[in-house]
């Protein structure tokens, strides 16, 4: 299931990000030749990079990618890595949360207000603004399950799974997966002629 979600999350973003450098090179293109601006195209990449943070975060989150410093973690006792394990994912779903309802404060203030942004589109800023809600929210339901898979595996005594699945990646981790990948692209590079 992890990996459907990550690679619709990833296609997902991808496709925003393709969009929008098609509509900065119209853009781009039409201002240099005709001498006519479309006008938005910088706003909708404020809009494309508001959610396209969002869905990173939980990609970041799936893959393990996300900061953490981890200099001497590999020299704790594995009981104290779990409690850091721990509460590094408890306190990530606790901060998911906060933002999702801190935001959902935010869209009520824009409707109330009927703010509209201060562009040529005048776009209601709401919209946007859900789009933003919605990736903070999906945020936050990731965080919460991997808190709640955290707590499991801790309740079942499962302190090794606990510490590979929710620990900081070890260099290792890195290098093995680099050189899978590496693998498979010149398979796939053999492969074709």
């Amino acid at each position: 299931m992890q990996e459907t979600v990550e690679r619709w999350l990833g296609t997902l973003f991808g496709l925003m990000l393709l969009a929008l450098s098609l509509i900065v090179t119209v853009e781009t293109i039409v201002r240099k030749v005709f001498n006519f601006s479309l006008q938005g195209a910088d706003e909708l990449g404020g809009y494309t990079l508001a959610f396209g943070a969002t869905i990173a975060f939980s990609l970041a989150l799936m893959g393990r990618t996300h900061i953490r410093v981890d200099v001497f973690h590999d020299l704790l006792p594995a009981r104290l890595q779990t409690a850091l394990n721990l509460l590094s994912i408890i306190g990530l779903a606790a901060f998911a949360l906060l933002m999702a309802w801190l935001s959902w404060f935010v869209i009520q203030d824009t409707r109330a207000y009927h703010s509209v942004s201060q562009t040529p589109w005048a776009t209601p800023l709401v919209i946007p603004q859900s789009a933003w809600l919605a990736g903070l929210m999906v945020f936050a339901a990731v965080s919460v399950g991997f808190a709640a898979r955290a707590l499991v595996l801790l309740l079942r005594g499962r302190i090794d799974t606990l510490n590979k699945d929710y620990g900081p990646r070890a260099a290792r981790e890195e290098v093995a997966e680099e050189l899978e990948d590496l693998a498979l692209r010149s398979g796939k590079q053999d492969a074709t002629p």
